[in-house]
């Protein structure tokens, strides 16, 4: 990489524009080579001055930076994006990370923090506001409880007799095996599962096993 990091900024107000600008600027290892004011308009720049970095906005007219930074990775460009915005709700930040940005920070950086993550950046490293990154790992925390809570709630549909059978098919019992052990026919056994299969929007006796383990029944 050059000593000069080359950074295009696109945001819809102009006055976030200029006061990145007067940011940025000072800064000896960073080199602004271009505005856009909209997605549609950042791909043509990013297109024309392959930038090392593009600072893009989330909310814009024409294209949003979300579909920008997706557009950026489809043609295989390899500008790094570093999505810059007041949003920050979980599947926004996801979304970005899916999409290929580098970074996700919030408008409020302060300055010295900005600038440091544009060159981290630009070196390869990913970056993630602090607040981000909390909500991350928080998200990480609890999905199994989220798992869980959602498992539960399709075995309450269940009656006693179904989650019985459910629980067996969870242990790899087969429907001759439920029969013997639970003291029913197979074809009694066969009905149950059906019963399953609808009850659980389950497509195959691995989507019920699946639910018991997540509900805690294994």
């Amino acid at each position: 990489m050059d000593l000069t990091v080359r950074v295009v900024l696109a945001d819809d107000d102009a006055l976030v524009r200029t006061g990145l600008r007067l940011i940025l600027g000072g800064d000896p290892a960073i080199e602004i080579v271009g505005e856009a004011g909209d997605g549609l308009a950042a791909l043509e720049l990013i297109g024309r001055e392959a930038p090392d970095v593009v600072l893009m906005d989330i909310r814009m007219p024409r294209m949003d930076g979300l579909a920008a930074t997706r557009a950026l990775q489809e043609r295989g460009d390899p500008a790094r994006v570093i999505v810059l915005t007041t949003f920050d709700t979980d599947d926004m930040v996801l979304t970005a990370l899916r999409h290929g940005a580098a970074g996700f920070l919030l408008k409020d950086t302060p300055p010295a923090e900005l600038v440091a993550a544009i060159l981290r950046v630009a070196n390869g490293d990913p970056m993630l506001s602090p607040s981000v990154t909390a909500q991350l790992i928080a998200r990480v925390i609890r999905a199994p409880d989220d798992r869980q809570q959602r498992a539960q709630a399709l075995l309450g549909r269940l009656t006693e007799r179904e989650t019985e059978v459910a629980i067996a098919i969870g242990r790899g019992l087969s429907n001759a095996e439920i029969a013997a052990e639970l003291f029913m026919g197979v074809a009694t056994v066969k009905t149950h599962v059906g019963h399953l299969f609808t009850k659980l929007d389950a497509a195959n006796r691995v989507h019920i096993a699946r639910c018991i383990h997540d509900a805690g029944l294994a």
